[in-house]
């Protein structure tokens, strides 16, 4: 079973979900992560324009732009951004 499917059938389990990746996002970690997406996206010109894309989620400072639908379906395999 995909695990969109599993949370949308099961909603106690999304709430936990979406509360526990709340919280990781405010730490040190989740916010280097996230400032890190963000500025390899502004450097690829692909931030905020609304195209579909986004920096490729392989390895450390690779320009490359994919599809975002398709580049968060990989799991990271705990590859980081920076």
């Amino acid at each position: 079973m995909k695990t969109s499917t599993y949370y949308k059938q099961n909603p106690a389990a999304r709430k936990r979900r979406l509360k526990q990746q709340g919280d990781y996002n405010k730490t040190k970690e989740g916010l280097r992560i996230r400032t890190a997406a963000n500025k390899l996206n502004k450097k690829l010109g692909t931030y905020g324009n609304g195209d579909g894309k986004d920096a490729s989620h392989t390895g450390p400072g690779k320009g490359k732009t994919e599809n975002a639908s398709t580049n968060r379906r990989r799991p990271r395999m705990k590859q980081r951004y920076a």
